[in-house]
Formats: C-alpha cells, sequence, structure tokens
C-alpha cells in the first residue's frame, strides 16, 4: 500500500478523534454530588436554621394585646418590641415580669410577655397610643401640607433617641452675624457705664 493513500484516512481517523475530543470538552460536567446537610431544607416552620445558620426562632402567637393590632404574628410583635427597646435603651425585662415558674435552658426564668404587672409596660402602652394619635390627628395632617417631603412619623425614638427618659432640651446658643442675640441666644450685653474719660 502507498503512503499517499493511507494520508487520507488518516486525515479522516485524525478529524473524527479531534471532533470527539471537542464535543467531550463542551459537555458540561455534572460536579460530584456533595451530600446535603440535614438543615439545607428546613423551613420557617420547622424551628432548623436554613443551610447550617442559627436555629430560627419559633415565635408563639402573642396573647393580651391590647394597643397592638391583634392579628400580628409572634415574629411581628417581637420585631416591634426590639424597635421599642432599641429606642429607649433597655432590654424586656424592663416591661416584662420573669416567671420563676417557667425556666429557660439557659436555667433562668423565661419573662411572662402577657403579664401586666409592671407599670413600665401599662406606660408603655399608654406612649405607643399617643404616638399613634399624634401620627393620625397631627403629624399625618402636616405632611399632607408639607411640600419638600421632609416630615416623617413621630416614633418612640423621636424624643428617647435611647434613652429611657427622654434628655432635657437645651436650646442651642445662636450665633449671629455682628454679636450674640436672637431667638435662643443670650440678650445682648448691656452698654457700657463706665464714666467717660475726661477731656483736655
Amino acid at each position: 500500500m502507498k503512503f499517499s493513500s493511507l494520508l487520507p484516512s488518516a486525515a479522516v481517523a485524525g478529524l473524527l478523534a479531534f471532533l470527539t475530543a471537542g464535543a467531550a470538552a463542551q459537555t458540561p460536567q455534572a460536579p460530584p454530588s456533595a451530600p446535603k446537610p440535614p438543615d439545607a431544607t428546613a423551613s420557617p416552620q420547622s424551628g432548623q436554621s436554613p443551610a447550617g445558620g442559627r436555629p430560627m426562632r419559633n415565635y408563639p402567637a402573642p396573647t393580651n394585646l391590647k394597643v397592638l393590632p391583634k392579628d400580628l404574628s409572634g415574629r411581628e410583635v417581637r420585631d416591634i418590641m426590639e424597635k421599642w427597646a432599641g429606642s429607649l435603651g433597655v432590654h424586656c425585662d424592663t416591661c416584662h415580669v420573669a416567671d420563676p415558674k417557667n425556666i429557660g435552658p439557659n436555667g433562668r426564668p423565661r419573662l411572662n410577655f402577657a403579664d401586666d404587672s409592671k407599670p413600665d409596660k401599662q406606660i408603655a402602652r399608654i406612649m405607643y397610643t399617643m404616638t399613634q394619635q399624634m401620627n393620625t390627628d397631627y403629624i399625618s395632617k402636616a405632611m399632607d401640607l408639607d411640600k419638600d417631603d421632609m416630615g416623617s412619623p413621630v416614633t418612640c425614638g423621636t424624643c428617647h433617641r435611647g434613652h429611657k427618659m427622654p434628655e432635657d432640651f437645651v436650646i442651642p446658643r445662636e450665633e449671629r452675624p455682628g454679636g450674640e442675640g436672637g431667638p435662643g441666644g443670650p440678650p445682648p450685653a448691656p452698654p457700657s457705664t463706665s464714666p467717660a474719660p475726661p477731656s483736655n
């Protein structure tokens, strides 16, 4: 057999090998399957964490709601309470009493959120009602008239600013061009009453 007669068949075989290798290289390879962690498909209701995070808390439905809407979920009430606590710089036990008969896994008594015996809880309800009334009866009307959209609703933090008791407001001293005075500033100094120097 002549060398020249082998050349076309060798070329065809080489081309077929090249195309086969190229097609195999373009076919996506499935990654090796890794076992899923047991909590990767956990639902929020199951109380397990998704993908290895902290366990999700299951908040029971709230009871004894007197000023908050009664259809709120346990999670929604918890979120509201965290905002209130942050606005006042306090913790849950400021308003809620500990139940010595209900010990948690940490060995400490759990809080009885439905109990109304602490005056701070009653005050919180009054203050929440006040802010709601202010927003409905006054702030919303002012915001309707405010054309620059700079207003915002009143919240616990509007006055408390991270303190259980709002701090006294001190009117800032305003400096006026050419001297002191003006609204909020101290009165101007009285004119000098020293005797005039003798004239020569």
